[in-house]
């Protein structure tokens, strides 16, 4: 376990989902609603803040969402504006102030904030609040943001912003909650995504922020645009308005691993379709890797747009080989007698009929440490396959992700310490291949190669990450 400062320096690399809503009669409700469409993006806590009578009403707590939230809690978060998150972190601080979103009374009134990413300056910024005096009760990123806003001398919360947000280096993608107005902000590189929508409400229209258009689907609101990297969006009932940071950058650094795996699949991020673009990245690696097989088959669920466009590329046919069981939960009491594999079993179960005496090419998005791969491989032979290939819809990952994505230490990382011939002979493939990080850009439909961040592909950092 690395200690408070080491992690701290490099932010929780906290996977979250961030949704807000305001003027809504519902607002609660469909807060509810799109942190359960997001829940992918984080399932170790959940909450919501409302806004009423210009007080904040929250409730949060540890679990999935559906756990969190009752009839009689949605119920008590009362009025017509809401914001939510979803938490996932990769540490052991889980205390429930950690829990988002986080709330303060400030002079000027009550404030609440959700944010996800990770801010690789956090510790700089701590130390440097700690010696002025200010208190933190957490351990996380966000609380900085309070502690900024609240030693700012303007009253007006946008300013504070516009002065504030620069001094943090990394990635947030967050939505904010006074007393009179929601406000979503990106960082300048626009890391970690975050959209605008709106839905039709008795006098006017209710605006809506979320991680991923899949929540609007859910809800019935309408994608109207990304909020920008280096924007402050900000609405009340008056109106809505931007603004920009000043050191807003012409570069976008956006996080291709959420094309990769990170994303739904039916959400629109960064303005492509996730489904398209993760089918595109099968078609690529079925060029760049050809291998004469009977059967396609994807590691579910995550795998299965690539390797649709791995057999419409090849010809292959592709086949449900792998039967995942969605009803797994954390709860979940292993028996005390050992079973082989037991851990993959429970999860995925192969089909004979499917694998016995064929070829068979395995297509999984990523390849982190390679022991669930080499477990996969396993359980295919054991149920029948003559020969597995192994086929990576992503190219080899080789470094950490301090911008907000769930990634080990790099001496944790398989193919930052070994060749992919080492790599095929640990997982017992009969070959493996990667897409190249050409095939990536091409599939994510970034023709200059400078829209997105691919620094856990190449070890290129767009910021610089603290040693300390």
């Amino acid at each position: 376990m690395k200690d408070l400062g080491e992690r701290l320096s490099h932010g929780f690399r906290e996977e979250c989902a961030v949704f807000g809503i305001w003027n809504h009669p519902e607002a609660s409700r469909l807060t509810y609603l799109g942190l359960y469409a997001l829940q992918h993006r984080g399932q170790e806590a959940s909450g919501i803040v409302s806004l009423f009578e210009d007080l904040h009403i929250v409730h949060k707590g540890h679990g999935l969402v559906a756990d969190v939230f009752r009839e009689e809690t949605l119920n008590s978060l009362k009025g017509r504006s809401a914001i939510g998150h979803n938490r996932y972190s990769t540490t052991g601080e889980n205390e429930k102030f950690n829990i988002q979103p986080l709330k303060a009374s400030l002079f000027n009134g009550p404030i609440a904030v959700a944010h996800n990413g990770n801010i690789v300056n956090s510790l700089g910024l701590r130390k440097d609040l700690q010696r002025k005096g200010a208190i933190f009760q957490g351990t996380n990123d966000t609380e900085l943001i309070l502690h900024l806003v609240s030693r700012n001398p303007s009253d007006d919360l946008m300013t504070c912003l516009k002065e504030e947000l620069p001094k943090l280096d990394g990635a947030y993608s967050m939505v904010m909650l006074s007393k009179n107005s929601m406000i979503a902000a990106r960082d300048p590189n626009g890391f970690r995504p975050l959209v605008l929508g709106e839905i039709l409400v008795k006098g006017g229209k209710a605006k809506v922020v979320s991680s991923e258009t899949c929540a609007f689907d859910l809800i019935g609101a309408k994608y109207i645009r990304e909020i920008e990297p280096g924007e402050i969006y900000y609405c009340d009932d008056e109106g809505e308005q931007s603004f920009f940071l000043d050191n807003r950058s012409d570069k976008k650094n956006q996080c291709i691993f959420e094309h990769v795996y990170f994303s739904r699949p039916d959400s629109i991020v960064f303005g492509q379709s996730v489904y398209e673009t993760r089918k595109r990245l099968g078609a690529s690696l079925a060029k760049e890797c050809p291998v004469e097989a009977d059967v396609v088959i994807p590691v579910p669920d995550s795998g299965v747009p690539a390797a649709l466009g791995y057999s419409q590329e090849s010809g292959i046919p592709f086949e449900l080989g792998i039967i995942r069981n969605h009803y797994v939960g954390r709860t979940f009491i292993e028996p005390k007698q050992s079973i082989r594999s037991f851990g993959v079993k429970i999860k995925l179960n192969p089909q004979e009929a499917v694998l016995k005496g064929k070829r068979v090419v395995v297509i999984d998005d990523s390849l982190v440490r390679g022991t669930t791969s080499k477990k996969i491989i396993n359980l295919v032979r054991a149920f029948g396959a003559k020969e597995v290939h192994m086929r990576i819809a992503a190219p080899p990952t080789v470094s950490p992700c301090y911008y907000g994505v769930d990634t080990p230490d790099k001496e944790e990382l398989i193919a930052a310490n070994h060749s992919v011939d080492e790599i095929c002979k640990y997982i017992e493939a009969d070959s493996l291949g990667y897409v190249s990080l050409e095939g990536l850009h091409r599939a994510a439909e970034d023709k200059e190669k400078s829209e997105y961040c691919a620094a856990c592909f190449t070890d290129l950092y767009p910021t610089e990450i603290p040693k300390n």
